[in-house]
């Protein structure tokens, strides 16, 4: 029996959101982190079964990778932002000219309404409760529209929120492509969108219908640039961490790897003994994620076939996979005209492209979209600012990768084709916050001295003192 939601009934869900966003408009501070706290218990509870329906999804998905990459951080986000809603939710004193006093000026935080959060399948888990953390800290009602690649997940996760929220607070919904079109249209608030920049531009298309203020979280090619000098064990020991979690379908991995003409079989050669000591065998390796389905594998070993078919070197870790789980491929020699250097890999695929100065480098970065995040290995600190300078990312990690999205202090967002807007720490509480200007004067009204007649002497001396 299919648990997909009926694209007939989107339209009452949001409508009973708006309803009860409508009879509380300004839910207190203490409401909103009760609202989180419940939200944190239930995924604490049922953590086991978290990390079992997600592996089901992926037919192998490692536990620790799930707890790692995606519950602690959740958990992590809902902490980080109980203790700030209260400091958060306060207005914000502004400055009033002195040719308008006396009166004064803030700036008052309100909730948008009704947020929409499209989820991709990747982390299905964290990139749902993040931006619903953020979503409920600033007061919204929300409405989440998981993937159609994680249908356990999805149904696990409507039933675990349909625990501790009722249904015009949280709801999700399940379904195809077309109930995910149909999702991009609802006259939400606010419409949060994760995954590939090619959908993201229907997402937004869509949106505009309503004039739907949109936050898109993208991809793209994220290149590594490995400097002149960095110990090459402790660069690919990072690396390859930020390649091979969840078997490098994350939207911030390593996608590419910029590395001095000179170094690159030493490069090489670091990275296969740093992932044979990772994952020593392929085989019934409980630590190894597979690919997400059939389909997507399939689409990886077309991209390695077509990239040796055009001249570049394959070099593989392991001798071979198993099921879903597909070894660790290192492409040297390629070319521009191959689809390994056009698309996001997203997955166990690391192209390796030489370079003979910084420069060079940073120039081969900026003839591209930008990227949504940039990774340098180098420990000059002339080197790092220089390269912070000259080049564009959604986010930046020196000497390391992925962790940049892991830090609750730090907003996440990409730039261009890589996306808009930020999520994340105080930054997700002002994307689903309305800044309201609030200018306020009591009985004495100074500013009647400007209104018309014009011509007067008074107005005459005001506009000479002020328009100089």
């Amino acid at each position: 029996m299919s648990n997909n939601t009926p694209i007939n009934a989107l339209s009452d869900l949001l409508s009973a959101q708006q309803q009860a966003f409508q009879a509380q408009l300004m839910p207190s501070a203490e409401q909103r982190t009760a609202w989180l706290r419940a939200l944190r218990e239930v995924l604490v509870s049922e953590q086991k079964l978290l990390c079992e329906t997600i592996s089901a999804d992926f037919s192998h998905r490692s536990h620790d990778e799930t707890l790692l990459a995606e519950l602690m951080p959740s958990l992590e986000g809902i902490d980080y932002a109980c203790k700030r809603i209260k400091r958060w939710m306060k207005p914000v004193k502004r400055k009033v000219g002195i040719a308008f006093q006396p009166a004064s000026a803030q700036v008052v935080y309100q909730p948008v309404g009704v947020v929409g959060v499209i989820v991709p399948w990747n982390y299905p888990l964290f990139l749902s409760i993040g931006p619903l953390t953020g979503a409920l800290a600033a007061g919204n009602r929300v409405m989440i529209k998981m993937s159609e690649h994680t249908p356990r997940t999805a149904q696990l996760l409507k039933e675990l929120l349909a625990r501790v929220f009722p249904e015009d607070l949280v709801c999700v919904v399940q379904g195809e492509a077309d109930l995910a079109a149909a999702f991009s249209e609802l006259a939400f608030n606010h419409l949060l969108f994760t995954g590939s920049t090619q959908v993201g531009k229907h997402v937004m298309r869509a949106a505009a219908k309503n004039l739907t203020p949109v936050t898109l979280e993208l991809g793209g090619k994220s290149p590594a640039i490995i400097s002149a000098d960095v110990p090459l064990a402790e660069a690919a020991e990072r690396i390859a961490f930020g390649k091979m979690v969840n078997s490098g379908q994350t939207c911030v991995a390593p996608d590419y790897i910029l590395v001095p003409e000179t170094r690159v079989d030493e490069f090489i050669e670091a990275m296969r003994s740093t992932v044979l000591k990772f994952y020593p065998k392929l085989a019934d390796n409980p630590d190894y994620t597979a690919i997400i389905n059939p389909q997507h594998l399939q689409r990886l070993q077309e991209t390695i076939h077509d990239a040796t078919a055009k001249g570049a070197q394959a070099i593989s870790v392991h001798p071979e996979g198993q099921e879903q789980r597909l070894p660790l491929t290192l492409l040297r020699n390629v070319t521009d005209d191959m689809r390994v250097m056009q698309d996001e890999i997203f997955g166990p695929i690391l192209p390796i492209v030489s370079y003979t100065t910084l420069d060079d480098a940073l120039a081969y970065i900026a003839q591209r979209p930008r990227p949504l995040a940039l990774y340098y290995f180098g420990y000059a600190r002339d080197e790092q600012q220089y390269v912070l300078h000259n080049s564009h990312a959604g986010g930046v990690c020196i000497n390391d990768t992925l962790l940049h999205v892991a830090q609750h202090d730090l907003p996440f967002g990409g730039i261009g084709p890589s996306g808009m807007g930020h999520y994340h720490a105080h930054e997700g509480f002002l994307t689903f916050s309305h800044s309201k200007a609030v200018f306020s004067k009591q009985k004495l009204n100074a500013a009647k001295l400007i209104y018309p007649p014009y011509g007067g002497w008074l107005q005459k001396l005001i506009l000479k003192f002020f328009v100089r």
